[in-house]
């Protein structure tokens, strides 16, 4: 095996060249999320399935009044409960849902 062959590195001590590049937070309000809601199941055959056509309807578990997730790109985000308002489906927020505290977090992986 051949021995390891040793560098030399410059010290770097200037950081304003650094290119300002940057993003800030009004850059976000660029960004588009997807958002999405869980509104309920059901389970069907595969014959009705394959009966399915435009305007079908297919009858899910949940009711208007029942909470619903909310996700945000996949991710929880939130519950809320399910309004009709004239023709559509809409939730309404009532929590957040959050990570547990730090705290509490570091607390759960020491048990």
């Amino acid at each position: 095996m051949s021995e390891p062959s040793q560098h030399e590195f410059d010290e770097i001590t200037d950081v304003g060249d650094a290119p300002d590049d940057r993003l800030s937070i009004l850059d976000l309000n660029k960004m588009t999320l997807r958002i999405s809601a869980d509104l309920g199941t059901c389970a069907l055959k595969v014959r009705e399935v394959l009966e399915l056509s435009r305007g079908s309807l297919v009858q899910l578990d949940k009711l208007a009044g029942e909470m619903a997730d909310v996700y945000v790109n996949d991710l929880p985000l939130a519950r809320g409960e399910i309004v009709v308002l004239g023709d559509t489906l809409h939730i309404r927020i009532g929590e957040i849902q959050g990570g547990a505290p730090r705290s509490q977090s570091a607390d759960d992986g020491n048990e």
